[in-house]
């Protein structure tokens, strides 16, 4: 029995142990991936603290062309909830992948060929489709004949709308009015411009999802419950 059990015990030690076989799978990788660090480390001035603010740099850079974009609030057209200097969060993938902007959201938007040549924050009050109309008996703005209680996030002392309005959203496009009415220059001040004061949906940059800076006004901006009740606007059309 004992010459039996030896060749047993040969065969358990000719065998690589687990932690070699790890060790030999990732050595080889893990030596080259090094190697070519220290390469790319002694070729730039300043070694690896320089190679590693430029690996964080095209992270941010990515980062900020893809999926979230810091953007500062330049006027007070949105008022009370986006103060000048505030910087904002854009969430770029908000409305990619099928998704499309909703009804109180807080959008930026190229408004070259539109409003001018800038970007701008605005919320969005009408969506493809919709008729909306400012204002109804109670001096509030109507979408698909149902009245919006915009009081949450409206200026205080501002109205709905100093101006009238009657219009019905093209497929494709927004209706945005700034949340301080007065003082804010949106699709009422466009309606006769190309386009009717309506933005393309493609010139969405994103949607404002964070309040980043400063500090003590960072909040998450969320869609207000005003327009859960506005109707289709295929039911406002029978």
């Amino acid at each position: 029995m004992d010459t039996e059990a030896q060749p047993v015990e040969r065969d358990r030690s000719s065998r690589p142990r687990e932690s070699e076989e790890i060790s030999d799978t990732g050595g080889p990788e893990g030596r080259s991936r090094s190697a070519l660090l220290d390469r790319a480390a002694d070729w730039l001035p300043g070694g690896r603290i320089t190679l590693t603010l430029l690996v964080c740099l095209l992270f941010l850079l990515l980062l900020s062309t893809f999926v979230m974009q810091p953007f500062q609030i330049p006027s007070s057209s949105m008022e009370r909830g986006l103060r000048i200097g505030d910087r904002v969060l854009v969430n770029k993938l908000a409305y990619r992948f099928g998704a499309e902007p909703q009804r109180g959201d807080v959008v930026v938007f190229d408004g070259t060929g539109y409003f001018g040549a800038a970007d701008y924050v605005k919320r969005v009050v009408g969506v493809g489709g919709d008729h909306v109309v400012c204002c109804d008996k109670e001096g509030r703005v109507e979408v698909n004949g149902r009245s919006v209680d915009e009081s949450a996030f409206l200026h205080p002392g501002d109205h709905p709308s100093d101006a009238p309005f009657d219009v019905v959203v093209p497929d494709g496009t927004l209706f945005l009015l700034g949340d301080h009415r007065g003082d804010s220059s949106d699709s009422r001040d466009h309606l006769g411009s190309p386009g009717g004061g309506m933005i393309p949906v493609g010139h969405v940059i994103g949607r404002a999802d964070w309040i980043a800076w400063p500090v003590g006004h960072w909040t998450r901006l969320e869609r207000p419950d005003a327009y859960a009740r506005v109707p289709a606007a295929d039911g406002d059309r029978g």
